[in-house]
């Protein structure tokens, strides 16, 4: 095989390919020009697009030109899903959202030198093509009975497709087409998810024009409970700091399981072989150390944020348990730790002036008043990271960090957050 594909296949970065050995042929005979696709069905791309992006990136270094595609066309559609229909989102909306992804997705290629990259947009094309034409030029090369059999729409059969999602295909397929008379396009990456539109493009390809194009899919990122990663399977992590905050980000891949980290290494950081060996190995040896998950952490949160940030959310994990000023943290990376801290909200009365004591139980550091007066007896009692000494003292407003939020903390680990409006 070609190296770059042995590297690939190293990392666990491929699920699907078209033919291996043409593909393997089509990188060793020059740069090739391959296409990444992203729908903006949402205001930012999720963590689980990383897979795309990180691939792309790879086959960049190894000299070859990526179009990165943002849907302003198929995201006014959204391809099928399981549980139903999407909804029709604003044009003004979307085209908004277009703009956004596309600098999200910008910052993770180069757009300089011999393999710079290119940003497309498919509205380019779709918005100049008339029904007629599409129809025609389009739809005359997918046979309904296929296209029935695809997974996802038979899936739909009972509950019912609208016209609308079942041609998603054909929209998708038309990216492929127009990228490969434009741009020379003959390689699409995508998830494994999206294998059928793309085994569709390449199929389309063929029947238009008689040339032999190639798909690689990369596997969905998976929890360690088997669900994606998506925006829509709930608990979402953003690449959008004001979504997901560098902090959050950081905390997430710190507390990746055991079994999942060096999986994670693989496919998302740039670490070599060796290395990621030599993390195994501690992995085994010294699982507690968790020296895996603060590399993949430090890693994401570097490429995805920069360093700076990173340094950021390593600084807030350190003020979070006494080791740092909670004081110098912005809003919201402080918005995060509440989060992670699972932090109460106090109003009405709770809400005017509460007691210490109180802010204690209400945020879950100590079960009872009476533990609460017992922690701050013995002085284990922390209001953002000063010890508090008086039972009778009250929370006021100079208080809170950011005019809304109190870190309370009893001993070295066991931390909680109020929150007032």
């Amino acid at each position: 095989m070609n190296a770059l594909l042995d590297d690939l296949a190293w990392r666990g970065l491929i699920a699907n390919s078209t033919d291996p050995k043409a593909l393997a042929e089509q990188f060793d005979a020059g740069p090739v020009t391959f296409y990444v696709g992203f729908d903006p069905t949402g205001p930012s791309l999720h963590i689980g697009h990383l897979m795309q992006l990180i691939t792309a990136r790879r086959l960049q270094e190894a000299g070859h030109k990526p179009l990165i595609l943002v849907g302003g066309a198929t995201g006014l559609i959204g391809d099928p899903k399981a549980a139903g229909e999407r909804v029709m989102n604003p044009k003004e909306l979307v085209a908004g959202w277009v703009t956004g992804i596309q600098q999200q997705a910008s910052q993770f290629v180069s757009f300089e030198g011999p393999a710079a990259a290119q940003m497309v947009n498919n509205l380019d094309w779709a918005s100049q093509i008339s029904a007629i034409d599409f129809l025609r030029d389009v739809g005359k090369y997918f046979p309904v009975n296929r296209m029935l059999d695809r997974e996802i729409v038979a899936s739909r059969l009972e509950s019912g497709i609208s016209y609308t999602e079942f041609s998603y295909v054909l929209l998708q397929s038309l990216d492929y087409l127009e990228l490969h008379r434009r741009y020379g396009c003959t390689l699409q990456n995508g998830g494994s998810d999206q294998w059928g539109n793309i085994t569709a493009g390449v199929d389309l390809i063929r029947r238009a024009t008689g040339d032999h194009v190639s798909a690689l899919a990369t596997p969905l990122l998976l929890k360690a409970d088997g669900t994606k990663f998506g925006k829509t399977e709930g608990g979402g992590v953003w690449i959008d700091p004001t979504m997901t905050s560098p902090y959050a980000l950081h905390q997430f891949f710190l507390n990746a399981e055991d079994s999942k980290v060096i999986e994670y290494l693989k496919l998302l950081s740039f670490r070599t072989h060796e290395e990621i060996e030599d993390l195994e190995r501690q992995t085994e040896e010294a699982p507690h150390r968790r020296i895996a998950q603060r590399a993949l952490a430090d890693d994401i949160v570097d490429l995805v944020h920069g360093e700076a940030a990173r340094k950021g959310a390593e600084q807030a994990a350190r003020a979070l348990f006494g080791r740092g000023e909670l004081a110098d943290l912005d809003e919201p990376t402080l918005d995060s730790i509440m989060k992670e801290v699972d932090a109460v909200e106090l109003t009405g009365e709770d809400a005017e002036d509460p007691g210490l004591v109180t802010a204690l139980v209400a945020s879950g550091v100590v079960p009872s008043k009476s533990a609460a007066r017992r922690a701050i007896a013995e002085g284990g009692a922390y209001l953002n990271n000063v010890k508090i000494t008086d039972v009778d003292a009250t929370l006021s407003h100079d208080d809170l960090l950011a005019g809304r939020y109190a870190v309370l903390r009893r001993g070295k680990k066991t931390v909680g957050g109020v929150i007032i409006s």
